[in-house]
């Protein structure tokens, strides 16, 4: 599995005034999106996110955004290691992800860009 990148994960509870303040940081746009009632904002190596407490709540459990060339083969080697496939793979506005639990309880998103 080749993985091209990662992203932190950002809960903010304004997210107009943290895309300035990552974008003056990273030198990098803002590419937004909503999903399930949470704004999203990527922003450089930053995944911004606002929206309501009980679906923030849930994002947080998630320690970081990876980038995959294939999240299919991501699904085989991670269920092949051990990992529990919590969701996934499901389209998304960008590609496809999925939400899966590493043996040692640490939970991580991987997402690729190929069309569902």
């Amino acid at each position: 599995m080749e993985i091209l990148g990662a992203s932190l994960r950002i809960c903010v509870d304004d997210i107009d005034s943290a895309i300035h303040f990552y974008e003056r940081l990273s030198g990098g746009r803002a590419s937004r999106f909503e999903r399930g009632g949470v704004q999203v904002a990527a922003v450089g190596s930053f995944l911004l996110m606002s929206g309501p407490e009980a679906e923030l709540e849930v994002l947080r459990k998630v320690s970081a955004t990876i980038a995959v060339k294939d999240v299919e083969e991501a699904h085989r080697l991670l269920s092949g290691l051990g990992a529990q496939i919590i969701a996934g793979p499901v389209p998304t506005p960008a590609g496809r992800n999925l939400l899966a639990m590493h043996p040692d309880g640490s939970i991580f998103e991987y997402v690729d860009q190929h069309p569902a």
